[in-house]
């Protein structure tokens, strides 16, 4: 078996202009084709003209090849190979950021064709498989100026059936501390002792001295975790919340590769890597970003906020990880969240939500939904 082909498709809501944070209103599918016409799928969380760019481009010189010129005639199922491979030959403006971004697509791409190809879930590919349900947690951004916000804002997750919902500071937390606890506060009290709770700063605070007041508040109120404290590159000041009570989480706002998540945890000190298998490298480095947290004894709670394709390949790996760690669900109104693919995953009773069984991720593109929102 060879590939033949690396296809990319772009999609866009009508209207989009990308002015707030959520990456659900366009899309980049990459789909690898092969001789025997089986396809393995795959979406980015990355901007899709860039993907397509890196995928599409010829070759510079020996290390500036484009993706696709790496990998067309190549064995689809040597994947681990086959990752080293596109590696090396785009190091020359790789290593990190977009071209990894690039390299994860086809790299989930390859484990979804592998899965076809042996007729098993890629769950089962990866390793041991451990369990069949995982709890789903959401987003709820924004969360609210008020007391009465939070409640409304918060009852939209609860209304979808979550047992675990992550709340999103503001930037406007920095500068009022009684008023942001009065809306921490708020959030728990509205939910209750049995929903699960953490926060995203999502970068709210630009220097640590602004966030630390509020870590004692989220410990008291029994978060989860706190995750994004500062802009990434700001790995001193991560360490400055270790140890303070509430586990500190990093990694989902822009790393890429192990490399850069053993600094994040050697000098970061965070205690949970939150590696986008989009953007980190693929299901691929996912694994090696686990066994580097492993040898460390810290922990691994993947990020998504895309649509089921990442739901899946988040699954695969969370259901064979040895922690039972829960799964991000993303509560996007964007109709490329949910009407991408022709499965569901939809929450039970207990807000846990099902591994796939078929071969493959275990989903399947829409072609109306591709037909409606392509582009170019």
């Amino acid at each position: 078996m060879k590939i033949t082909d690396v296809e990319v498709i772009e999609l866009r809501y009508p209207g989009w202009t990308g002015e707030t944070f959520d990456g659900s209103y366009d899309n980049c599918l990459v789909l690898v084709h092969t001789d025997q016409g089986i396809t393995g799928i795959a979406e980015v969380d990355s901007v899709p003209s860039v993907i397509r760019a890196i995928i599409d481009a010829p070759r510079s010189h020996s290390h500036a090849y484009g993706l696709k010129d790496a990998v067309v005639g190549q064995d689809p199922l040597n994947i681990s190979a086959l990752w080293d491979r596109m590696y090396d030959l785009t190091s020359y403006y790789g290593r990190r950021g977009v071209v990894i971004h690039a390299i994860s697509a086809i790299d989930i791409a390859l484990w979804d064709l592998k899965g076809k190809v042996e007729g098993k879930p890629v769950s089962e590919l990866l390793g041991i498989k451990k369990r069949d349900r995982l709890l789903a947690y959401g987003t709820v951004y924004p969360l609210g100026e008020t007391p009465e916000e939070v409640r409304f804002n918060i009852d939209r997750g609860l209304k979808r059936g979550l047992k675990a919902i992550k709340i999103v500071a503001d930037p406007h937390w920095r500068h009022d501390l009684n008023k942001t606890e009065r809306l921490i506060r708020t959030a728990r009290e509205h939910v209750g002792p049995d929903i699960k709770l953490m926060c995203d700063a999502a970068t709210a605070w630009t220097e640590a001295e602004q966030g630390l007041p509020l870590v004692p508040i989220f410990r008291d109120n029994g978060f989860l975790w706190l995750e994004a404290p500062l802009p990434i590159d700001d790995l001193a000041g991560h360490a400055r919340f270790a140890g303070q009570g509430v586990p500190i989480g990093g990694g989902d706002l822009g790393l890429t590769t192990h490399y850069e998540y053993e600094a994040a945890f050697d000098v970061g000190r965070i205690d949970i890597a939150q590696p986008d298998v989009t953007m980190a490298g693929g299901l691929t480095e996912l694994m090696r970003i686990a066994a580097s947290a492993k040898t460390r004894g810290k922990r691994v709670v993947t990020h998504g906020y895309k649509s089921n394709i990442t739901i899946a390949a988040n699954l695969a790996f969370l259901s064979q990880h040895w922690d039972d760690e829960p799964a991000e669900y993303s509560t996007s109104e964007s109709p490329l969240r949910w009407e991408l693919t022709n499965e569901r995953f939809d929450l039970g009773p207990d807000g846990r939500i099902a591994v796939p069984t078929t071969p493959g991720l275990g989903v399947s593109l829409n072609q109306q939904t591709i037909d409606k929102y392509r582009v170019g």
